[in-house]
């Protein structure tokens, strides 16, 4: 394999080798070296310093290693024959040549190789929504003036169209398949899905896909934003996960022909541990405080912890089976934001639906009709909850949970929750624009 990818970057004339892996809150982080250094990268990896590494490890446990993965080889759409580049994901070791467990890309690795153990394959499938700005010279960022478009319009209103098309060509020089790219319903805002696939190489494919955005935005003069509320007013960005477990040999463990949605018992225990925990995972599936303004209860957002199968105000939403396609049976896990890390992200989602599996679990009764328009009483009596308000109840009821704890490590659970904490502290103390202007001189 190794002689292979080396014959392959010398055909493809690449000069550069970027090694790429995440910090724990899932910001891609790179090494580059020259093409001449890249069989004794693959042989031996490479030596780096993670203490400079946002949670890695202490001064003292600073050495570790990157070894990439010869598969995730990809030429980067970079112009210019001088400077051809290309990169692999690469995992993180430690000097003892085991998987750095804070790393997580290892974590993913560990519940997928865990789910794979009782005989499932866990797919997902991402659509990812951004924004895209121009940036004014007084520092102002404001969305393009060329860009008319509203949701699902045609190019002939959405310019922006010229640039999802370059994104998915863009794509497909990493061998993903872009299945769907269309203007969102606000002004400056679209969205890119790709085809489903196993958990940890879509997780690469969403990091790869958010660094063609930005690259390809830049080109243009823009910027490409995946802040989950980067206007007020206006629609956030969220990053919809329809998910799936298969059986080691293919087959849609999903589907169960006799049930109203198709789901089978196991789909209902999945998608019941879901809902159970998905309060206590919410500082990953909604890491930042910008996160949670995006949700808010009240209105027209995914909060509330329910599910159905036609109802896109439930948590948790069943897509239209189409018949013949008994693998599309899945599940709409609708809260997310693309701030997340797809590692983590992922990861819990999946820790979290195998223990309903494990435990049993006893999905709700099926909400048909919209919740936007329920009272908080009402939602009570329904036993209906809500996600956290904000990033520091998320942060606390993930530091209450023992699921999380047990998916993460305690070294990484510990770091994850304190640097989050700390976060949402800072924004409850930092003094905004909105106080200035409303108390100033009122007070």
């Amino acid at each position: 394999m190794i002689n292979e990818v080396l014959e392959r970057a010398k055909s493809d004339g690449v000069v550069f080798v970027e090694l790429e892996f995440t910090d724990i809150f899932g910001v891609l982080k790179s090494i580059e070296i020259p093409v001449e250094a890249l069989r004794s990268a693959l042989e031996k990896g490479v030596w780096f310093d993670g203490s400079s590494i946002r949670g890695f490890a202490r001064t003292k446990e600073s050495d570790m290693y990157l070894m990439p993965e010869p598969g995730s080889y990809a030429v980067l759409p970079v112009e210019g024959e001088k400077r051809k580049t290309a990169r692999f994901i690469c995992d993180i070791y430690t000097p003892e040549g085991n998987l750095f467990e804070g790393d997580p890309r290892a974590v993913l690795k560990r519940i997928v190789s865990e789910a794979r153990e009782l005989g499932y394959i866990f797919n997902v499938g991402p659509e990812v929504e951004f924004y895209l700005f121009k940036k004014c010279d007084d520092g102002r960022f404001v969305t393009p003036e060329f860009d008319t478009g509203s949701y699902f319009d045609s190019s002939a209103k959405d310019i922006g169209s010229d640039i999802r098309k370059e994104i998915m060509i863009a794509l497909k020089t990493f061998g993903i398949d872009s299945e769907r790219a269309h203007h969102e319903v606000g002004v400056g805002q679209h969205e890119v899905g790709f085809r489903y696939g196993d958990a940890v190489t879509t997780a690469d494919n969403v990091i790869i896909l958010k660094k063609i955005i930005r690259s390809i935005a830049h080109k243009h003069g823009l910027i490409a934003s995946f802040m989950p509320k980067p206007l007020f007013g206006k629609p956030g960005s969220g990053m919809h996960i329809h998910c799936s477990l298969f059986g080691v040999d293919g087959s849609p463990v999903f589907y169960d022909p006799s049930d109203a949605n198709r789901l089978s018992p196991l789909a209902k225990q999945f998608i019941a541990g879901i809902l159970a925990y998905i309060r206590e995972m919410s500082a990953l599936t909604n890491p930042t405080v910008n996160s949670y303004k995006r949700l808010v209860s009240g209105y027209e957002a995914p909060v509330y912890i329910c599910w159905g199968s036609k109802n896109r105000s439930s948590l948790v939403r069943i897509p239209h089976f189409t018949k013949g396609r008994e693998s599309s049976v899945r599940a709409e896990l609708r809260c997310p934001d693309p701030s997340a890390s797809p590692y983590l992200l992922f990861a819990a989602i999946l820790k979290a639906g195998l223990e309903g599996i494990r435990r049993n679990m006893e999905l709700p009764q099926e909400m048909g009709d919209s919740v936007y328009d329920k009272t908080d009483a009402e939602l009570k009596a329904m036993g209906i909850e809500i996600l956290p308000q904000s990033l520091a109840h998320a942060v606390r009821l993930f530091k209450d949970s023992a699921l999380m704890r047990e998916l993460l490590g305690d070294e990484l659970f510990g770091k994850y929750a304190a640097a989050k904490e700390k976060e949402a502290l800072e924004y409850r103390i930092a003094v905004t624009d909105w106080e200035i202007e409303r108390y100033i001189d009122k007070c």
